[in-house]
């Protein structure tokens, strides 16, 4: 059977989302709709990790957007290459099956220096004098120039901050198009972010979150069309997997300032500001959402942290110990304490306690030198021409275990049979992919 696998990954995309996109049902018209349940952590790299793998964060290694490394004192946020998923993903296993198998990641978080056969994913060149210059990681490299001369660069400013928005992903579309014509790998990998952005910054069903399902619903219509005549006369199987879904947040805390009022966390003083001392700390989190690992220097300061957050407003679990493992969180990258809120509130990485005092890049775009994820920077303020130090600004987040239907998303087919419940999870999509090439 000529058939290719086409797997769509969008962030937030929920069952009430797909009734209004008539793109979407049409691709997968005659196929089949199951709820998918995310694992914990509920966020882009772990359940991309878990899709891919079909493990969980225990054994791929994942156990969130970033990680500490503990040997080198030094937070690494979205940045790590393909090395840290420490389990074979979907195009690693079709190509040990059959080396003419060739599979596409599109966008997928680490990627750098992986082994599939067509790759692109954002990777700014980072130059001496602090600016950055537009590029990608392609698989092959000289694809990333001929992108840039057919399509122009990659609208990265448009893909995260103040400006995200349909640009960056129609940028992906029509990157993806021109790689199916050119080379009709049989698995192809997409990461679609466009729901994220409004969904964060107003609110899952605001009506700028409402405006981004329909936009996202036409890029479809123009992703299938030139997939199907890209791939002609073969045949397409669509899976779409909507990864988290994102609820509407009213409450934010902050659990680094909580650390350093207790004592617990250190800072050094800066031109720049204050900084996190990573090395003087008896304890920090790294925030991400609506969790965060906390790094503890031994195990009475991690008993002490988990008494601290017991009753803390908005953190609905301390996980510590054995409570790790019940989430497959029992892995060397692991805070000592992983500290989860209410599907209503989240977490922000702030640990000044007068912002004037903030760090210079706190008021800036600049996803990896801030210990942990910062949605605010979806946030522009016009006066000062930056961004914000007001965390209350954010309308929705993702991360807590999915524990209701509110927080579970959807898993979609374009042909009948291959779901064997109603309820799916993350780790199964790995193995509905498998199971449409045989060993």
């Amino acid at each position: 059977m000529n058939e290719s696998v086409i797997l769509l990954s969008i962030p937030g995309l929920r069952e009430t989302d797909v009734a209004r996109m008539t793109r979407l049902r049409e691709m997968t018209a005659g196929g089949e709709i199951a709820d998918l349940e995310p694992g914990f952590p509920c966020v882009t790299c772990p359940v991309q990790a878990a899709m891919t793998t079909g493990a969980r964060p225990r054994e791929h290694g994942v156990v969130g957007n970033g990680f500490y490394w503990r040997d080198q004192r030094r937070v690494e946020m979205w940045t790590a290459p393909s090395g840290c998923v420490e389990r074979p993903r979907i195009w690693d296993v079709l190509r040990q099956r059959d080396p003419a198998c060739s599979s596409a990641a599109w966008f997928a978080m680490h990627l750098k220096q992986c082994q599939v056969d067509f790759a692109c994913t954002p990777a700014p060149i980072h130059n001496p004098d602090g600016s950055e210059s537009l590029w990608c990681y392609t698989r092959p490299t000289e694809l990333y120039g001929e992108l840039r001369d057919a399509l122009g660069h990659f609208p990265l400013i448009h893909y995260w901050g103040p400006m995200a928005g349909a640009k960056s992903t129609a940028w992906i579309v029509d990157s993806a198009v021109r790689a199916a014509r050119a080379w009709r790998p049989r698995f192809f990998y997409i990461y679609l972010p466009h729901l994220e952005y409004a969904a964060q910054r107003t609110g899952p069903d605001s009506p700028e979150a409402v405006a981004a399902v329909d936009e996202l619903d036409g890029l479809l219509g123009k992703l299938e069309a030139g997939f199907s005549d890209a791939y002609s006369p073969g045949r397409l199987l669509w899976l779409v997997a909507g990864e988290y879904a994102i609820t509407p947040v009213a409450h934010v805390s902050y659990p680094n300032r909580v650390l350093r009022e207790a004592g617990l966390l250190a800072v050094r003083e800066t031109d720049d500001g204050e900084e996190l001392d990573f090395e003087a700390s008896r304890a920090f989190a790294m925030v991400d959402h609506q969790f965060s690992h906390v790094y503890a220097a031994d195990a009475a300061t991690a008993r002490r942290v988990a008494e601290i957050f017991a009753r803390h407003e908005g953190i609905d679990e301390v996980l510590v110990g054995p409570d790790l493992a019940r989430y497959g969180l029992d892995h060397p990258r692991s805070g000592e304490v992983v500290l989860v809120s209410r599907p209503d509130s989240w977490q922000a990485y702030y640990w000044w306690l007068d912002d004037a005092r903030a760090p210079r890049y706190a008021r800036t775009v600049d996803i990896h030198r801030k210990p942990g994820y910062d949605p605010v920077e979806l946030h522009f303020d016009p006066p000062t021409r930056s961004i914000p130090l007001d965390a209350a600004l954010v309308r929705g987040s993702h991360g807590a275990p999915a524990r209701d239907a509110a927080q579970r998303t959807v898993l979609i087919a374009s042909e009948p049979g291959l779901f064997p419940r109603p309820l799916m999870t993350d780790t199964d999509v790995y193995s509905v992919v498998l199971g449409r090439f045989h060993p």
